[in-house]
């Protein structure tokens, strides 16, 4: 039964609930009101999915280790199918298989570390700091906003840019660069980076990974909005939309879903304050959900 359920589980957070969030366009709206929490949202869904198959894969192993399994073990009147064996506590079967998916995560994050530090000692070279906009400008044609995430972050702009933006879309590329560096939104992508990484043809890989790049430039679309207008800010990326993309580990503000973040901007949906509650208990209760399933107790 434990197994069962765990199975269940991992073919509707693979599979089904990725592709019902990214098919609706009602519940896409909804989850584009709160940008932030909705990538929070995806996130736990893998981690949600990552620990049912270190449950389940346990389970293999110690197929008796909770027997009556899971959520069954929760109803009043249901007594063990079969002998009760001892629990062999081995546990470190998944600490060890727990550690994979760490250990990727780290690698990813040195790699993406490694590829900022090196871009980033190329531009105190060739770029010139403008202190207008708090930036390095980059003598480069083509129109391009980026910035890279870090302990020590660039903003940077190309010559280009600066001669297509107006003043006003200017400052607004410039406050969404920096409403990623003040959400540390590098932080967000590295868990759906190591998870598309880990199961790339999973439908939960690959569509969270896209909708958790999608939502984090929404949610730093929401921050510049604090300095610009909604008609700034989307002139601003349809001007960047057809520049180059920006460079390995660096965020742009034109880089991702333009055509989507300009019909949001031009219909914001209402964000609706008692929803808060709903979403943090989403994300809290979503990594748990599978150690319910499997680990529930007899009454």
């Amino acid at each position: 039964m434990t197994l069962a359920l765990l199975g269940l589980h991992l073919a509707v957070t693979g599979a089904l609930l990725p592709r019902w969030l990214t098919r609706s366009a009602r519940l896409q709206a909804r989850l584009q009101t709160r940008p932030t929490a909705a990538a929070a949202l995806w996130l736990a869904l893998m981690a949600s999915f990552l620990v049912a198959l270190l449950l389940a894969a346990h389970h293999t192993v110690e197929p008796f280790a909770h027997e009556p399994a899971g959520l069954v073990g929760l109803f009043p009147h249901t007594e063990p199918t079969g002998a009760v064996l001892p629990h062999t506590h081995d546990w470190w079967l998944l600490a060890a298989a727990g550690a994979v998916p760490g250990t990727v995560a780290a690698a990813v994050g040195v790699r993406a570390g490694r590829v900022r530090r090196r871009h980033r000692a190329l531009l105190d070279v060739v770029a010139v700091r403008d202190g207008r906009w708090d930036a390095l400008v980059l003598e480069h044609a083509r129109p391009t906003v980026y910035c890279l995430p870090g302990r020590r972050s660039r903003v940077v702009l190309s010559r280009g840019a600066l001669r297509l933006l107006d003043e006003r879309q200017l400052a607004a590329a410039v406050a969404h660069e920096h409403g990623h560096l003040r959400g540390r939104h590098h932080l967000f992508r590295l868990p759906a980076d190591t998870f598309a990484l880990l199961f790339g043809r999973l439908p939960l890989a690959r569509l969270g990974r896209a909708q958790v790049a999608l939502l984090l430039e929404m949610a730093a679309d929401d921050a510049a909005l604090a300095r610009a207008s909604r008609t700034e800010l989307a002139s601003a990326l349809c001007v960047l939309a057809t520049s180059a993309g920006p460079p390995e580990a660096a965020l742009a503000v034109a880089s991702t879903g333009v055509l989507a973040r300009v019909q949001r901007l031009a219909r914001p949906g209402p964000a609706h304050r008692r929803d808060r509650l709903a979403w943090r208990t989403a994300v809290l209760a979503a990594p748990l959900l599978p150690y319910l399933l499997a680990c529930a107790p007899h009454p």
